[in-house]
């Protein structure tokens, strides 16, 4: 097979793993993209199966779809994208993978303080009461409800 040789649909799903309708789905996002042939079938390039494996890792690292279109929007459609345009959109998901591990970090310190409290107060609780959000409902068990 030739670089610049046209994958079927079904191609493109035994080589990345993504069944055929996540494919049409990602299609109608615009994250990838298929030419049409004669008889209405799609035929992917080659390179999208970069995209799509791209889509697939940062689904596994919690970005979203809508990220991804946002940086794939940065990326050229028409033609394999080149080490420089793959290194840009390395860095935009760096920065948010840290801001991530940031947040974890912070929780984890919160978990730890709260195990630590043991004190399971709901209302004065940062981490299951936030800035008190339950106090302004009144007293009692606010978040407990009626076995029906």
């Amino acid at each position: 097979m030739e670089p610049d040789d046209l994958l079927t649909v079904g191609e493109v799903s035994s080589r990345t793993g993504v069944a055929v309708s996540a494919l049409h789905y990602y299609e109608q996002l615009g994250l990838i993209e298929s030419s049409r042939t004669a008889g209405n079938q799609r035929r992917y390039p080659r390179f999208m199966i970069r995209r799509i494996s791209l889509i697939l890792v940062a689904k596994r690292l919690g970005i979203s779809l809508a990220d991804v279109a946002e940086v794939f929007t940065t990326l050229p459609m028409e033609q394999q994208p080149d080490a420089h345009d793959w290194h840009r959109l390395s860095r935009r998901w760096q920065s948010q993978l840290e801001a991530k591990k940031h947040e974890l970090e912070n929780l984890q310190r919160e978990l730890t303080g709260c195990m630590g409290c043991g004190c399971l107060s709901m209302k004065s609780c940062y981490l299951l009461n936030p800035d008190d959000v339950c106090g302004e409902s009144g007293s009692g068990p606010l978040r407990v409800t009626a076995a029906g």
